[in-house]
């Protein structure tokens, strides 16, 4: 796999960093894209010291010309064999009477059409290396609804589409479409960023979960996904911690 390059979105933090990680152990050359090319550096150091091989690419995966850009950059690298969605993210609870419609298209924007965006950039690579494989990371949200989640819950039904029309459109061509919807996952942002900034609420949100999925465990998921034989294609794969039952019946302990 030393010859094929995988693209992650949102490889800064979280669940995106560590999927990274894992694809380079894999023996992919992972070219890491995200807005903070700070911690895209730290990271891509850390998987060079190691032994793997890793680029940084700036990118918000909103700015359709960055994304373009981005794509025409990868004629550099190994051919592209992988694509990872990865960058979205979660604004406030508040119901649909009073919510902020621009927390609404902010999630929109970068959880629908950034998918859109760095998909449709990216399918000729894909469809041309002959054995091509896109990941959308959705999220449970995507498959039911809960109370104060209408904006994200919104937006994620939007990525759960995409993969599942995209998979259709592509059927008879060389490229898997791979769907991986994690539930509760403690990661160092998503809460605090959904809550603003806001530590108690943030933290409120795993109270008393023993053990709540890791960003690692998300990640592995999605190598073992995306290093299936070829002809194998997880089309969804739903994936949460023990104590959650569905996305609002969830185990706390006293």
């Amino acid at each position: 796999m030393s010859s094929r390059t995988a693209v992650v979105t949102g490889a800064s933090s979280g669940i995106g960093a560590a999927t990274a990680r894992r694809l380079a152990e894999a023996g992919y050359h992972v070219a890491l894209a995200a807005r903070r090319t700070d911690r895209l550096d730290a990271l891509a150091k850390e998987l060079t010291a190691d032994g793997r091989s890793a680029s940084v690419h700036a990118l918000d995966v909103t700015d359709r010309a960055a994304v373009d850009a981005f794509a025409a950059s990868l004629d550099a690298l190994p051919p592209l064999h992988v694509l990872v969605n990865n960058a979205g993210g979660a604004l406030g609870t508040d119901p649909v009477a009073t919510a902020d419609p621009a927390e609404w298209r902010t999630m929109y924007e970068v959880n629908v059409l950034g998918v859109l965006n760095v998909t449709q950039a990216l399918l000729p690579a894909l469809t041309g290396s002959g054995d091509g494989t896109v990941v959308v990371l959705s999220s449970t949200a995507g498959l039911g609804t809960y109370e104060g989640g209408g904006g994200y819950v919104a937006a994620k039904h939007g990525a759960h589409v995409i993969a599942e029309t995209l998979r259709l459109e592509l059927n008879g061509k060389p490229v898997r479409v791979i769907e991986i919807a994690p539930g509760m996952v403690r990661t160092e942002e998503f809460a605090l960023t959904r809550f603003h900034g806001d530590t108690a609420r943030a933290e409120a949100v795993y109270a008393g979960v023993a053990e709540p999925l890791t960003a690692d465990d998300v990640a592995d998921t999605v190598a073992w996904a995306v290093t299936r034989p070829s002809h194998v294609n997880v089309d969804l794969l739903v994936l949460r911690p023990r104590a959650q039952a569905s996305n609002t019946k969830v185990h706390r302990e006293q």
